[in-house]
């Protein structure tokens, strides 16, 4: 099981929530959660997952929900 913290830059509480739905629906992810307070985005990937790829993803769809969001890969 491979977990990865990445640092992210968002401007709302509810953005913030809006990037860990699309994260947790992203292929790849098992677990994804958001802390505003903090700006980070932790991320539990599948066995057998490319966390470089599934993050390309990641962020993709988050941007397509929250387009002035940033995650630092």
């Amino acid at each position: 099981m491979m977990k990865k913290t990445y640092r992210i830059e968002v401007d709302c509480a509810n953005c913030a929530n809006k990037m860990e739905e699309a994260a947790q629906k992203t292929e790849g992810v098992k677990n994804a959660t958001v802390n505003f307070m903090t700006l980070k985005m932790n991320v539990e990937f599948e066995d057998g997952a490319d966390p470089k790829a599934v993050m390309q993803e990641v962020l993709k769809n988050c941007k397509k929900v929250e387009d002035d969001c940033e995650i630092y890969l």
